[in-house]
């Protein structure tokens, strides 16, 4: 078993405790003053947890090698935990903007306010130095669960960030309606980054292509490894979790041999491999007379 398999499994797993870590660090601090916006803070910090543990659910499925039924592997599975993220994103801020409602029309005012605050920024601490790490990982493992997860993570830091700055007001100030106020916008915040996780993931279940970087890339990779050869066309590919599937035609002279056509596209292959991290190659070969005279022309 590849090492990076029980690294990422490792990651996982402690995305799943750190979530019920701060979980409870912040429902102390909301459980100390009683106020809406450490609510808000707190009822997200379950979202957290959730999506850690659907996303540890999700990368195991994604590991699976291909099968009878699932031809071309499982890696999609990972964008199945970061739709349902982002849909739970967006139940805790409904849930959020209900509580602010009714905190506002009895106008409760928070207690202690201070050392909550000093308890819940512990958790924040803890949330921005785990998002920036699952970033790096995400992306270096082409992980859709992972930066899903970060990008939540992230958004309840600045939620959290806004709701220090609210308290410290309702301190300063005595306005209790402050703390509404803040929860409603900690819940704006949430909403979008819901949105987000969402549109990104579904991007991802339907088939989007490569950047336009990586194309370049893919294109400028073929036109060096493809001596012999006399254009490539139909270029194609679509992300899959960590995979990139990439299929084009390959147009050889008709006279060339079988063995020297196998031999130009295993060398592309290969090269495709060494670049693009998780590539699937797919390569149709075709005679001369096919030749369309766009795409990448090798000769």
């Amino acid at each position: 078993m590849p090492k990076w398999i029980d690294r990422t499994t490792a990651v996982a797993s402690a995305s799943i405790m750190i979530a019920l870590v701060v979980m409870g660090i912040k429902y102390i601090a909301y459980a100390m003053t009683g106020s809406v916006a450490l609510y808000s803070d707190a009822l997200e910090s379950i979202v957290n947890l959730v999506t850690a543990v659907a996303a540890f659910w999700a990368i195991q499925v994604s590991r699976k090698p291909a099968d009878s039924d699932h031809q071309f592997g499982h890696h999609k599975a990972e964008y199945f935990s970061a739709v349902l993220e982002g849909v739970l994103i967006v139940v805790a801020a409904l849930l959020i903007f209900r509580q602010a409602w009714i905190s506002y029309a009895t106008a409760n005012t928070p207690e202690n306010t201070l050392m909550g605050l000093a308890v819940n920024s512990v958790a924040t601490v803890i949330n921005g130095a785990w998002a920036m790490f699952l970033f790096r990982f995400g992306r270096r493992r082409r992980s859709p669960a992972f930066i899903a997860e970060a990008w939540h993570l992230t958004s309840d830091v600045i939620s959290s960030l806004g709701v220090l700055v609210g308290l410290l007001l309702v301190v300063a100030t005595g306005w209790a309606a402050l703390d509404s106020l803040v929860a409603v916008l900690v819940a704006g915040n949430i909403l979008w980054s819901g949105w987000k996780v969402i549109r990104e993931s579904v991007s991802g279940l339907m088939d989007a292509a490569v950047s336009s970087d990586v194309e370049r890339e893919i294109r400028a990779i073929i036109a060096t490894e493809a001596e012999g050869a006399l254009e490539v066309h139909d270029l194609r590919s679509r992300h899959a979790g960590r995979a990139t599937f990439v299929e084009f035609h390959l147009v050889v002279p008709g006279s060339l041999s079988v063995v020297a056509a196998h031999e130009i596209c295993d060398r592309i292959e290969a090269a495709l491999q060494a670049a693009v991290e998780g590539a699937e190659v797919l390569i149709h070969v075709e005679p001369d007379s096919e030749a369309r005279h766009h795409g990448v022309i090798v000769l």
